[in-house]
């Protein structure tokens, strides 16, 4: 469906159909796609494979959908934080995650977040509104678009995103529609595989069901950050809809339904979630489960009382999950200097 006369978002079969309402050859919609996605075009000029004529009557009826780039900074080590400013003057933070073997690109799905992680920059300020499947897209295409131009200088030997998590400013699944639409555009036109695709969630259960039925092979990650629901219900006021047993549940649906390995990702805090009942009580829900847990170290957000867990402590935690036979990772701090880092983004 096209939406305020918006190219970019637009999959292949709506495409077609408009290509063949102007009349042109079916295969002028390839050309077409190849531009908005693998070129990332910023003007119908650009697009010089496609007739004059053509491209002279979509200007007339289309905008192509790219946004400003508002703002960009990159840190010490080598992470890049983009503010693209939307076509109604909202503003979203995106991240490029330059690795010795991948290139990844952490995804906002909102403008602004409803589920108020109390720990978090980005739920500060509230919902604004949902981004559209093309807005998403178009993420990716800023930041490869920085790098090809030489704007921008990685050290990976990636010189185009090839990954993609869905873990910037918003909940992927309380925009469900375009969030799955962007990843299949993104899977199909811009051919990033589904197995370098990850959604993530804070554990919206009727999000996890509906989107277990899609059988995708992207990863999907649950973001728990506590043992118990007390404590979730403490940390995170604004998802208390869904119990932790609920969330395993349809975590467990997602496994069977597309035989994927679910993660499950825990911010953890000095002192509050982090000690060693905490430990026992996590390795309890996830040893029966095929999972693997993602601990993160606390990003500092100013004007929020939290603190990184002590090294002892973070090692004392893993050990216990260790031991209960769970796979445990820690994730590595990327653009912590240019609060670019796990929870530092805002709109």
């Amino acid at each position: 469906m096209i939406t305020n006369n918006v190219l970019l978002g637009l999959n292949t079969s709506e495409l077609h159909r408009l290509i063949l309402e102007e009349g042109e050859f079916p295969y002028r919609s390839s050309q077409l796609a190849e531009w908005l996605y693998r070129h990332g075009a910023r003007t119908f000029d650009d697009m010089s494979s496609l007739p004059a004529i053509l491209l002279a009557r979509l200007a007339q009826k289309y905008k192509i959908g790219r946004s400003k780039i508002a703002a960009m900074k990159q840190s010490r080590d080598g992470s890049i934080k983009l503010l693209l400013e939307m076509s109604d003057g909202t503003k979203i933070e995106t991240v490029g995650l330059p690795y010795a073997d991948r290139f990844s690109c952490c995804l906002s799905t909102q403008v602004g977040c409803p589920t108020g992680c109390i720990f978090c920059a980005s739920g500060q300020d509230g919902l604004i509104r949902n981004l559209e499947p093309g807005e998403i897209v178009e993420q990716v295409l800023t930041v490869n678009e920085m790098v090809e131009s030489g704007v921008i200088h990685v050290s990976s030997h990636k010189s185009r995103i090839d990954h993609v998590v869905f873990m910037g400013t918003g909940e992927p699944l309380l925009n469900y529609e375009s969030t799955i639409k962007a990843v299949r555009l993104m899977n199909s036109e811009m051919r990033i595989g589904a197995r370098n695709i990850t959604v993530s969630t804070i554990g919206i259960v009727p999000g996890i069901l509906k989107l277990a039925k899609e059988k995708l092979q992207i990863t999907l990650a649950v973001s728990l950050h506590a043992p118990n629901d007390k404590l979730r219900k403490r940390l995170i006021p604004g998802m208390t809809r869904w119990s932790i047993n609920e969330i395993m549940d349809a975590s467990s649906d997602y496994i069977q339904q597309t035989g994927r390995r679910v993660t499950f990702e825990y911010c953890m805090l000095d002192k509050i979630n982090d000690g060693v009942a905490e430990a026992r009580e996590l390795a309890k829900i996830l040893r029966s489960m095929n999972c693997h847990l993602n601990l993160i170290r606390y990003n500092p957000v100013s004007n929020l009382p939290f603190r990184i867990s002590a090294r002892t402590r973070e090692k004392i935690f893993r050990e216990i999950l260790n031991s209960a036979g769970i796979q445990v990772t820690q994730r590595l701090q990327r653009g912590v200097d240019i609060d670019a880092a796990c929870g530092q983004l805002r709109q």
